[in-house]
């Protein structure tokens, strides 16, 4: 059995999960988002609790369990309490503003870099060189401070670029003293 997938996902309260067919639907106070299953897991409702249950022990069903239980998890704790990725923007002149929602970008290029905001991604910048990505999705958040920060990746000579919040770039020495 599934570690994972046995594990029952708790309703917060303000939280509404409905099931019809094989689509798993959750609606919260910030949103709504909604998950298909495949056919050989099943979803079921009990009391304050969901549980995912599959059909029979093919490698297949297996495999599924522990995906769709965390797929559904994500989705209940997105529209309860959102998630949020964190990044640092080091180096020289390399700094972010907002654009009314959308994200500008100075990271050294003769032009600004501008970053669009998506349905349900929001940005916020408390400092010149944070970016906190906000959202009830956590696969499209992962996904957009992936694509922000793949415009200047850290580099490991003199650590500049952008990085997420306490990452960790291994230094390189660079040329050795004239030996």
């Amino acid at each position: 059995m599934s570690r994972i997938g046995k594990l029952p996902i708790p309703i917060p309260a303000g939280v509404e999960v409905s099931i019809q067919g094989s689509v798993v639907k959750a609606k919260g106070p910030k949103g709504e988002l909604s998950q298909e299953i495949k056919p050989m897991i099943s979803a079921r409702l009990e009391d304050a609790v969901l549980l995912i249950e599959r059909a029979d022990d093919s490698r297949e069903a297996r495999a599924y369990h522990g995906l769709y239980r965390t797929l559904i998890n994500n989705m209940v704790v997105g529209v309860s309490e959102g998630f949020s990725k964190s990044l640092e923007i080091i180096g020289v002149g390399y700094r972010a503003a907002l654009k009314g929602s959308d994200l500008e970008l100075q990271l050294g290029y003769s032009h600004p870099v501008l970053v669009k905001a998506e349905d349900g991604i929001s940005f916020e910048v408390p400092a010149q060189t944070q970016i906190i990505v906000r959202g009830i999705d956590k696969q499209k958040v992962g996904q957009v401070a992936a694509d922000i920060r793949k415009w200047r990746k850290p580099e490991p000579y003199k650590g500049k670029g952008i990085r997420y919040s306490g990452e960790y770039v291994r230094r390189k020495l660079g040329k050795a003293a004239g030996s």
